[in-house]
């Protein structure tokens, strides 16, 4: 058997695909290992939605040209965002690279690494499929390793906000069949199963460029029926999609778990059109009001850019404002930098000093860390319910485990216990995470 490495960068969708890139190849005979030194082919899945990302990239292939020195038969490969984006490109920057296919080529790599691995031959693929069959699995999935499984439902977006990437490394958006999502979650149920991750760059919009196609809320209600499904949860969304019927499946579907990331990236509406993302202020706080009228105690995550061209010292305090209005429980912030092909890279200049950049990052970061401690210390000696995951990173016979609203949990408890949802006693809080309790068997009854 041939060894096959893989590193990942980047977001959900990434992590899946690697997946994906792993069941592609074992037609071509090649197994995981976690050894780069020992592979017969090293593929790098990129990001490049953040220019640090991209730049690891790089550091990565650096590192692996002494591998190529020593073995000439070793295949090295890139792929993902930065492939889509770079394309051609890479081969001139990296000469000893093989191979790069972009986001929508994962079904064909079997063929493209039989043509890397002939004298001479460096492929690139890097075309976009309109039918949504390139996202299948044509041998289906395999067996699952856990209690939580990702599953694609659709691929690309079609906001072109001035700052992103995604359309141009994903492409426009591509719905999977209805149908295929269904079967493939009634599947992963079957064999243990508890949990899954809907993935894609703007969910919430899913079905709408397929004539017929159910809408989002539409497909959870299919999913909400599935026997032996515990929990749904889903990633990403665009404020713009975030329907009235959405709103109502937090109300009515009982899987569908109490959390939702919705990035609102600033708290200005000038920033906001500076970004084109199509909402004001009003109309998200709004949104958020109505979603908590329907689902009290929702849990909401969100997307913050600090530094964005422009930003003036009093909007960048809206964000600030922002984010003690509507009491996130979790943020991603970064600070901007532009990003190759963007509308922003092109029209705006880059007129934020870094040193600003990182200030107000440093605040953004220090003030949610106050509001997501408080939030978390209001749970404590409450009982919560959770998907026990797996081993703790905190080590020590600890298991970690999520609540419904996805917190972090970690508690002592059997190995055994893993997948099981069960209740315990919340006894500890940081920013990050939350101790328990396991309750005992007669107590599991969640309040």
């Amino acid at each position: 058997m041939k060894k096959l490495y893989i590193q990942t960068y980047g977001c959900q969708m990434n992590q899946h695909d690697s997946e994906r890139i792993a069941r592609v190849l074992q037609r071509l005979d090649y197994l995981p290992t976690d050894c780069a030194e020992e592979a017969d082919l090293i593929l790098l899945n990129t990001c490049s939605v953040r220019d640090k990302a991209e730049q690891k990239v790089y550091s990565a292939l650096g590192r692996w040209r002494e591998l190529k020195q020593k073995r000439k038969d070793l295949i090295i490969g890139v792929g993902g965002c930065v492939a889509q984006q770079e394309g051609e490109e890479l081969l001139r920057r990296v000469p000893y690279l093989d191979l790069v296919f972009g986001t929508h080529n994962i079904h064909r790599l079997d063929q493209l690494v039989t043509e890397a691995a002939a004298p001479g031959r460096r492929p690139v693929e890097l075309g976009f499929y309109q039918d949504p069959s390139y996202m299948e699995d044509p041998e289906g999935r395999p067996q699952v390793s856990g209690p939580k499984a990702f599953v694609t439902i659709m691929q690309g977006c079609n906001k072109v906000c001035s700052f992103c990437i995604v359309p141009y490394v994903r492409g426009r958006e591509v719905s999977r069949p209805s149908e295929k999502i269904i079967s493939e979650v009634r599947e992963l149920a079957r064999r243990g199963v508890r949990e899954v991750l809907l993935l894609g760059q703007n969910v919430n919009s899913y079905g709408k460029t397929s004539a017929g196609e159910l809408s989002f809320a539409g497909l959870l209600g299919e999913l909400n029926g599935i026997e032996g499904l515990a929990r749904i949860r889903f990633t990403t969304s665009h404020p713009q999609d975030l329907s009235p019927e959405l709103i109502e499946a937090y109300a009515t579907l009982d899987l569908l778990c109490e959390h939702l990331h919705l990035p609102v990236q600033s708290g200005s509406d000038a920033v906001l059109r500076r970004m084109r993302r199509g909402y004001g202020l009003s109309e998200y706080l709004s949104r958020i009001e109505r979603l908590r009228e329907r689902c009290p105690g929702i849990a909401l995550s969100t997307d913050i850019i600090v530094g964005f061209p422009g930003e003036t010292e009093a909007e960048f305090r809206a964000t600030l404002e922002i984010l003690q209005r509507v009491e996130y429980d979790e943020i991603f912030a970064f600070s901007f930098s532009p990003r190759p092909q963007t509308v922003a890279a092109k029209i705006y200049p880059d007129d934020v000093p870094s040193e600003v950049k990182k200030r107000r990052l440093e605040m953004v970061l220090d003030l949610q860390q106050e509001i997501s401690l408080r939030a978390n210390r209001e749970r404590l000696g409450c009982v919560e319910e959770i998907l026990l995951e797996g081993p703790s990173k905190l080590g020590q016979g600890q298991l970690m485990g999520r609540t419904r609203s996805n917190r972090i949990v970690n508690v002592m408890g059997p190995k055994g216990l893993v997948g099981e949802v069960i209740g315990v006693r919340i006894t500890g809080a940081s920013a990050n995470s939350l101790t328990g309790e396991l309750l005992k068997i007669e107590q599991r009854e969640v309040a």
